[in-house]
């Protein structure tokens, strides 16, 4: 895992992960699911099976809660640095994405520290100028953290640096908050009494919270379905991470992002 990717692009032509993008490459197998080294994947990925046409860089998407369901966010750190365009491109994908899902004109919104025109870094700025010129878009703006849970965009643009701190402290306070509540209701019997009447909805709220339902980032952009688990992901996870790709498979993911990318890309 704290190997290079150039290291696993040039000198493991055998490793299981490049035989599986192979086997997607030729038509052998729908789509690929790993656990593991997210660089070497994404390098792997870009080398086998290439870019759609108009893509510069794939990025990583996963749902995320929210309080009205879920919404789609990405870069989720496959991409570190980012430009404007790239934002852009990460935009289009999402919502291509969110209407492969059911979502009918997805919500685009950029993560920002505020949500007013002169908030943000010039970055961000630019991207905004862009997706506000797009056409077939439906871009709403500037959204901040809180609005991302609230429920307020179906798609929530960032780089992958910013997107993966996301990810993890909302992974983080998922597990902490559940392990707290579970703790003061076994503090005493009156306490343990009332956890009993409520442990249906507390177990309901677990399982709609716990990051295993969510697990399963695609690797959007690719000509062919590549989809990275969480490295410490279980059974549980792992088979979150197995249905995303079957989704992607049933909905002919790839071949759908192409259709609409010359529409939708400047």
């Amino acid at each position: 895992m704290d190997e290079r990717p150039s290291q696993a692009l040039r000198g493991k032509p055998d490793a299981s992960m490049r035989v599986a993008l192979e086997l997607v490459r030729c038509g052998r197998a729908k789509a690929c699911v790993s656990a593991g080294n997210t660089g070497a994947l994404m390098a792997l990925s870009r080398y086998v099976l290439k870019t759609l046409p108009g893509i510069d860089r794939p990025a990583m998407v996963s749902p995320v809660p929210t309080a009205t369901g879920s919404c789609q966010l990405l870069d989720l750190g496959a991409n570190v640095d980012c430009s404007a365009e790239h934002l852009y491109q990460f935009a289009v994908m999402g919502s291509v994405a969110a209407e492969a899902l059911g979502v009918v004109r997805p919500r685009v919104a950029l993560l920002n520290v505020g949500t007013e025109e002169v908030k943000g870094n010039q970055q961000v700025k630019l991207a905004a100028s862009l997706l506000q010129q797009a056409r077939g878009l439906n871009y709403t703006g500037f959204i901040e953290g809180d609005g991302l849970y609230r429920g307020e965009a179906d798609v929530v643009v960032c780089d992958g640096f910013v997107g993966n701190i996301l990810l993890k402290s909302s992974e983080g306070l998922a597990s902490m908050i559940s392990a707290r509540i579970e703790a003061l209701f076994r503090e005493n019997i009156a306490t343990r009494l009332v956890g009993g009447m409520a442990l249906p909805l507390l177990r309901r709220l677990q399982t709609e919270l716990t990051p295993a339902q969510h697990n399963g980032a695609s690797f959007l952009g690719l000509q062919g379905i590549v989809v990275k688990s969480h490295g410490a992901a279980g059974v549980e996870g792992f088979q979150s991470a197995i249905r995303r790709a079957l989704l992607e498979v049933r909905e002919n993911l790839p071949q759908r992002l192409h259709g609409r990318l010359e529409d939708l890309l400047l």
